[in-house]
């Protein structure tokens, strides 16, 4: 019985840990793309992806794009 717990638990983890993995990843290349891309319509739809990810809202899409 606390054998398969714990094969259970040790599985649960390691789930979890892909997860905030995939999650870190998506976020970063997010971020990144946000500050990166040359055209502002990508750079403003990263930002609204990144919005969505950290959940955060954006109220005015002219405010994204300001320098």
């Amino acid at each position: 019985m606390i054998s398969q717990l714990t094969a259970v638990m040790h599985d649960s983890t390691t789930l979890v840990a892909a997860a905030s993995l995939l999650y870190a990843t998506a976020t970063t290349l997010a971020a990144v793309t946000a500050l990166l891309a040359r055209h502002p319509t990508r750079r403003r739809d990263a930002r609204k992806v990144l919005a969505l990810l950290l959940r955060r809202n954006i109220t005015n899409d002219a405010d994204v794009d300001k320098p």
